[in-house]
């Protein structure tokens, strides 16, 4: 009788396999995309560049919030000595602009003003990157044009001076105007590509949502 010839097995895998395996890549975040390639990360360049721009601005709010207090404190004492500082009012007032103005700054690089993530995030899929997009040209647009007319009105204010310190040009204190907003367009830059990672990801953070997450977590 003549024998068999072996089986022989391939190493092939079978169609079955190869749909199995299809499927399981599909179902990956990403498409089936390698986990190094789904998303773009932020270079390590941008990310010193961004941590450099919140902490110089860091420091920078919190100087001027504490001579804000300090300055404050002094004037009530002054004044309840009878020895009143002729420059309280209007150099509080003043301070309290610049504070306002460089901690706006500081609060759109976090990502921490009034927003609407829950609509981008009902949108679908492939309308919040766009919609991100638009949000974000709005509001450069808009600092845009405070900058640039910021910086008209400091030639307009030529020449002019404080009533309490003559010695200070007005276009000193008013300068806050255009360097603010130009400050505001650099904390949008530099906070977009976090915010697009989320639109094309699952969705768009909400800061308030992760302020209370974090004080839940800090609770014993």
């Amino acid at each position: 009788m003549k024998s068999r010839p072996a089986a022989s097995w391939s190493t092939r895998p079978s169609s079955s396999a190869r749909a199995c395996d299809r499927a399981r890549a599909a179902a990956r975040p990403g498409g089936g995309a390698a986990p190094g390639l789904r998303q773009k990360k932020a270079t390590p360049v941008f990310d010193s560049l961004r941590n450099v721009f919140d902490r110089a601005l860091s420091a920078f709010v919190i100087f001027l919030l504490a001579s804000l207090a300090v300055m404050i404190l002094v004037g009530v004492v002054c004044r309840k000595l009878g020895i009143a500082i002729v420059w309280y009012d209007e150099g509080a007032s003043i301070m309290l602009a610049w504070l306002t103005y460089y901690g706006a700054a500081l609060a759109a690089l976090k990502r921490a003003h009034i927003g609407f993530p829950g609509m981008v995030n009902a949108m679908p899929a492939r309308w919040r990157v766009p919609a991100v997009l638009f949000g974000e040209a709005c509001v450069i647009g808009f600092f845009g044009l405070l900058t640039w007319f910021g910086f008209e009105v400091l030639q307009i204010l030529e020449g002019d001076t404080m009533v309490s310190l003559p010695n200070v040009p007005t276009q000193l204190t008013q300068s806050v105007i255009p360097i603010g907003g130009a400050l505001f367009i650099v904390a949008q830059l530099l906070s977009l590509p976090e915010v697009l990672r989320q639109a094309r990801g699952g969705g768009v953070a909400d800061p308030e949502q992760k302020v209370v997450q974090e004080m839940r977590e800090a609770l014993p």
